[in-house]
């Protein structure tokens, strides 16, 4: 089983930025996928961004985005580290939501990154509220 700590979150104004953090531990990430998702008030739990990956001699990955943060977000690894991030940039008012951080094994590049079903393992989640 793997623990997931997310943090970073906090409050923000309109068109400001936070990163979130993912600290990973109980099992080596060789290859895997690790993703965000959100859940506004009043909402269902949605995708934002995740990132997979192979690795082995031949490193490969992908990620994919909600189309409502591409070019505002990205999703990044820090191997040492054990850490996944969200850069999080332009916010807006719809972006007030808790975060939560997933972990999955990989299954390929091709596959749906935005389905819930391919994570075994939740964070708690971090709040991020937009608000001026």
């Amino acid at each position: 089983q793997v623990q997931l700590v997310e943090s970073g979150g906090g409050l923000v104004q309109p068109g400001g930025s936070l990163r979130l953090s993912c600290a990973a531990s109980g099992r080596t990430f060789n290859s895997g996928t690790m993703g965000w998702f959100r859940q506004a008030p009043g909402k269902e739990r949605e995708f934002v961004a995740a990132l997979t990956w192979s690795g082995g001699t031949l490193y490969r990955s992908s990620t994919d985005y909600a189309d409502s943060v591409k070019g505002r977000f990205t999703i990044s690894r820090d191997v040492a580290k054990n850490t996944v991030y969200l850069q999080m940039k332009s916010l807006k008012l719809e972006d007030t939501a808790v975060y939560y951080c997933a972990a999955g094994p990989y299954y390929g590049l091709g596959r749906n990154l935005k389905s819930e079903a391919g994570f075994d393992s939740w964070g708690q989640g971090t709040q991020v509220t937009v608000s001026s």
